[in-house]
């Protein structure tokens, strides 16, 4: 076992531990986007729960732990596309007013953009 430092997550079981963590926020991502798109609708868990992965994600990444692993920015955009389709196609039908739909659009591209910006640094760097 390797550890360089006296932090929580300086050392390879650290790393280990924090690569499962995001690798199963990745794997729960990348399911919901296989699936029937309607498990991304806002109403719904996955519609909920995928930004809240892809926050997480970010939050962690921006750490700079060794073991945080997020995937490339293309796939990240691709999964902002297919997103933001489903809920362009049908946040209307939950009957949301104006203000609250354009500042939670708004969060949602934000939420997906952050990701795919470190994403692109981190492959980059690479």
């Amino acid at each position: 076992m390797g550890t360089w430092g006296s932090g929580n997550f300086d050392s390879d079981t650290a790393a280990d531990h924090l690569s499962g963590i995001t690798g199963r926020l990745v794997s729960e991502i990348e399911e919901a986007m296989a699936d029937d798109p309607v498990v991304l609708e806002a109403d719904e868990y996955w519609g909920v729960a995928v930004p809240c992965n892809v926050e997480l994600l970010s939050l962690i990444a921006e750490q700079g732990h060794v073991g945080a692993s997020v995937p490339e920015a293309a796939v990240v955009e691709g999964w902002k596309k297919k997103f933001m389709d489903v809920w362009e196609r049908t946040i209307d039908d939950l009957g949301p007013k104006q203000e609250y739909k354009e500042d939670r659009r708004a969060g949602l591209i934000r939420t997906f953009d952050r990701l795919a910006a470190l994403a692109e640094r981190e492959h980059t760097a690479q």
